[in-house]
């Protein structure tokens, strides 16, 4: 056989060989995608029904709200006794109660305890919805005048600084007239830190009007831990969730450390976020050691690609993107390269 005939014979082979290997890459990719939009019909469906539990609880609290002077007038028993910015009852043994707080930023402490008062009929609505999902870890309401109700109860008096405005965070001033003119339901996409101690959490809001003026905001908290143990855990495989920024929301261990980030505490993603000293920036893929990431980062969020080929990172083969619908985030899949 003339070298010539042996060297294209050899192309053959090889160019067979691509071909299949590109084909099962590509049937790879489409699999990968039929997954990650499953999943995120998943999640996008459990936030769907919030977005309807949240909305009806508007509607009840508006009805409260416009019944005040009624329900104040019954003088009905105080089951909270206020003392300073704490209640003195219940205990936090009573799981059908919420923890209440007058915040020391109040313009009106008096006007703070008849708003307790007249929406104490929330504590029943709240303890049937918080049961009703298991992914839900905390129900509340904050109002303009810094009274705030949470359930479930927490200790508030060693975890609460009775000094902060909770008209300074997101979870309240998103759902103002001027970042929501709608009125409606708002998602925060964007991971913040509990002041009642719950961790990292993702936030569903909705404000509640007296006339024209902010009466408060309600909210439905899910905690990013609570997504990655009850969600991403039970799939076989390295996941992410990103949001537009790059910041990792959630994702499975094995992603996240495949991808040059710093190192979790004990391997695992949800106790690193549950620490003091973590910060959501650490995780963020424009801030990864590799380049390889970071060019990544870049193909999914700022260009809009959904594929990704690693050629740089000897354990890694693919990446695989999907975009959710309602909000700005993604949702990956990291395939580790056959050795």
């Amino acid at each position: 056989m003339s070298g010539k005939i042996f060297r294209s014979l050899i192309v053959l082979v090889l160019l067979g060989l691509f071909s299949k290997c590109s084909k099962s890459l590509e049937e790879r990719k489409i699999q990968d995608q039929v997954l990650l939009a499953e999943m995120i019909k998943t999640l996008e469906f459990q936030g769907d029904s919030l977005t309807r539990e949240i909305s009806s609880l508007a509607d009840f609290l508006d009805s409260l709200v416009d019944q005040k002077e009624e329900i104040l007038a019954q003088e009905l028993p105080d089951p909270y006794r206020m003392v300073g910015n704490f209640s003195s009852l219940p205990t936090l043994e009573d799981s059908t109660k919420s923890t209440v707080i007058i915040l020391s930023t109040t313009e009106d402490y008096e006007a703070a305890i008849d708003e307790i008062k007249f929406t104490n009929f929330l504590d029943s609505t709240f303890y049937h919805l918080v049961n009703k999902y298991g992914i839900i870890a905390q129900v509340y309401l904050n109002t303009s005048n810094q009274y705030s109700r949470v359930y479930p109860a927490y200790d508030a008096k060693n975890i609460m600084d009775p000094n902060i405005d909770v008209k300074k965070f997101n979870f309240f001033y998103e759902a103002d007239l001027e970042h929501n003119p709608s009125k409606g339901p708002v998602w925060i996409p964007e991971p913040y830190v509990d002041p009642a101690g719950k961790g990292w959490i993702l936030s569903l809001i909705h404000p509640v009007y007296d006339g024209d003026q902010l009466f408060g905001v309600l909210g439905i908290d899910i905690t990013v831990d609570e997504i990655i143990q009850s969600f991403i855990d039970d799939f076989e495989g390295s996941f992410l969730i990103l949001n537009k920024n790059g910041d990792i929301v959630a994702g499975s261990s094995s992603a996240i450390e495949s991808l040059s980030m710093p190192p979790l505490k004990n391997h695992v993603y949800r106790e690193t976020i549950q620490s003091d000293s973590f910060r959501i920036s650490d995780f963020n893929l424009f801030n990864s050691k590799s380049r390889e990431v970071r060019k990544m980062a870049k193909s999914f969020i700022l260009e809009g690609n959904d594929h990704f080929l690693f050629e740089e990172e000897a354990y890694l083969e693919d990446a695989v993107c999907y975009p959710f619908e309602v909000l700005d985030w993604y949702m990956v899949k990291i395939n580790p390269r056959v050795q």
